[in-house]
C-alpha cells in the first residue's frame, strides 16, 4: 500500500485507524457525488388528516421530492361482501349501503339492479320507483361531491370552502331524512323498487332546496375558480393522462379530466337516465384543477336532473313504488314514524287481526326471503367516483352465493404512484384529494 501524505495510520485492536488531515478538494467532491443519495422512508397515515380515512401511504423521499409511493390499504376491512352470503337478498342492501358511506344510494342501486336482472323483473319496476331512484342518486352525488370539494380545499389550507360545502350537504341530508328516516346508509332502494313512497309535499321541498343550492354553490365557485393560490396548488399537479387512466382502469372525474366523456348514465343508461337532459362534464388538463372543475360543474347537471325528476314525479302521483309481485315485494306497507321506519299500523292490524294468510306470507317473506333463479350477472352505475359495478352469483337459493363489487375508489387509488412520484410532498395531499377515495369502499 502506497504511503498517503494526508493520512497517518496506527494499528489498534479494532484494526487500522486512519487520521485524515486534509486532501485534494476536487477528488473529495467527486467521491461525494459518486455515493448514493440518502433517501428517507416516511409513513403518511394511516391516520393522516389528508388521507381520507385510514389510508397509509409509504413514501420514499429524496429531500422534499417523492421518489416512490406505495398505498397500504385494508385498515377498514369489514367483510361486507362475505357477510352478504349469510343474509337474504333484501337484507344484503343493509350491508352494501355501508361500503362507500358517502354514496350509499349508489351501492344500493347497483346491487338492486343486479338482483332484479337475476329475477328477470327489470322491466317490471314501476316508472315512479325508477324516477325516485334517479332523484335520490343525484341528491347523493351532490352530497358526496360536497365532501370531496370541502375536504380537498381544507387539506390545501382553505377553510371557508369546507364550511360552505358542509352547509350545502346538510340541506341534502335533511331531504334524505325526510324521505327515508335516515341521513346516511338508508337501505332505501330495495329489490323491486324503493322502501316507501315520498312523503306528502316532498317535491315542493326538494324544488325549494334546489333553488337554494343553486345560489349557494356560487360561494365556493367565487372563492376558488381562478384563485391564484388555488391554481398554484392544483394546476399541473397530480397529472394522469388518458393512457394512464385506461391502463389502470380509472373512471369518474379523474378519467373525464383527460377529456374522455365516459359516463355510464349516457353510455350504458340505467333507471331511465336516457330520458333526462344533462351534459357530461369534461376537462382537458388531466390534473387536480381539472378534476376540481369537473366536480364543481357536475353539481349543476345534478340539479337539472333533480328538477326533471320532480316534474316526472308530479305526473306519476299515486303510482306504486314496488313491483306488484307479492312474492318479492318486501318490506311491505312501511310508514315513517317518530321511532323510525316500520310497518304501518294499518298493515299490522290487517295481518294480525283479519288475515292469517297475510301473516304467514309476511312471516315467510321476512324470515326466509324470496328465491332468485340460479345465474350470474354484472350491473354497474356511475357513482360520484366512477364505475361502481356489482357481480352477483345465485345458486337458486334465498341468499346470494357470491357478491363482489368493482369499487371505483379501489381502482382509482392505483393511480397514486403514477400521480405522485417525482412531485413534492405537499402535492401528494392535493393529488390524493382529487382521486377522492373512500376507504369504506376500498376495503369492504
Amino acid at each position: 500500500m502506497s504511503h498517503d501524505p494526508y493520512a497517518s495510520t496506527r494499528e489498534t485492536t479494532e484494526g487500522t485507524v486512519y487520521s485524515v488531515t486534509g486532501g485534494d478538494w476536487d477528488s473529495l467532491v467527486t467521491e461525494i457525488g459518486a455515493t448514493k443519495e440518502e433517501r428517507v422512508v416516511v409513513n403518511m397515515g394511516p391516520q393522516h388528516p389528508s388521507t381520507h380515512g385510514v389510508l397509509r401511504l409509504i413514501l420514499e423521499l429524496e429531500g422534499e421530492t417523492v421518489t416512490e409511493t406505495r398505498c397500504g390499504i385494508g385498515y377498514l376491512h369489514t367483510g361486507i361482501e362475505k357477510n352478504c352470503e349469510y343474509r337474504t337478498w333484501t337484507q344484503g342492501v343493509t350491508f352494501v349501503t355501508r361500503m362507500d358511506y358517502l354514496a350509499p344510494l349508489f351501492n344500493e342501486a347497483a346491487y338492486c339492479l343486479g338482483v332484479e336482472k337475476l329475477l328477470g323483473i327489470t322491466n317490471d319496476i314501476t316508472e315512479r320507483a325508477s324516477v325516485i331512484r334517479v332523484l335520490m342518486m343525484e341528491l347523493n352525488r351532490i352530497s358526496s361531491h360536497m365532501v370531496a370539494l370541502g375536504t380537498g380545499a381544507l387539506e390545501l389550507g382553505a377553510l371557508s370552502p369546507m364550511i360552505f360545502a358542509f352547509r350545502e350537504r346538510e340541506l341534502v341530508l335533511d331531504i334524505f331524512e325526510m324521505v327515508s328516516g335516515l341521513r346516511m346508509n338508508m337501505a332505501y332502494i330495495r329489490p323491486g323498487g324503493v322502501a316507501q313512497d315520498l312523503p306528502e309535499g316532498a317535491t315542493a321541498k326538494i324544488r325549494a332546496t334546489v333553488k337554494e343550492l343553486r345560489v349557494n354553490f356560487k360561494d365556493n365557485a367565487k372563492l376558488l375558480i381562478g384563485n391564484t393560490i388555488w391554481l398554484k396548488r392544483t394546476k399541473d399537479i397530480g397529472i394522469l393522462d388518458l393512457a394512464g387512466c385506461t391502463t389502470l382502469g380509472v373512471t369518474g372525474p379523474v378519467l373525464r379530466a383527460t377529456g374522455m366523456p365516459w359516463d355510464l348514465r349516457k353510455t350504458q343508461p340505467y333507471c331511465g337516465y336516457e330520458n333526462y337532459d344533462f351534459d357530461v362534464i369534461t376537462a382537458d388538463t388531466s390534473d387536480v384543477y381539472g378534476r376540481f372543475l369537473i366536480r364543481m360543474n357536475e353539481l349543476e347537471q345534478s340539479l337539472r336532473i333533480i328538477e326533471q325528476a320532480c316534474d316526472k314525479l308530479d305526473v306519476l302521483e299515486g303510482q306504486p313504488v314496488m313491483v306488484a309481485d307479492k312474492k318479492i315485494a318486501w318490506p311491505s306497507q312501511l310508514a315513517l314514524g317518530g321511532d323510525g321506519l316500520g310497518n304501518s299500523l294499518n298493515h299490522i292490524r290487517e295481518i294480525m287481526g283479519t288475515s292469517m294468510e297475510s301473516l304467514i306470507h309476511h312471516f315467510k317473506l321476512v324470515t326466509e326471503g324470496f328465491r332468485v333463479p340460479a345465474g350470474q350477472v354484472y350491473s354497474a352505475v356511475e357513482s360520484p367516483r366512477g364505475e361502481l359495478g356489482v357481480h352477483l352469483i345465485s345458486d337458486g337459493g334465498t341468499r346470494p352465493y357470491r357478491v363482489h363489487f368493482r369499487e371505483p375508489s379501489f381502482n382509482n387509488l392505483q393511480s397514486t404512484a403514477a400521480m405522485c412520484e417525482g412531485s413534492q410532498i405537499a402535492d401528494i395531499v392535493g393529488a390524493v384529494a382529487s382521486i377522492d377515495p373512500v376507504m369504506g369502499g376500498v376495503d369492504r
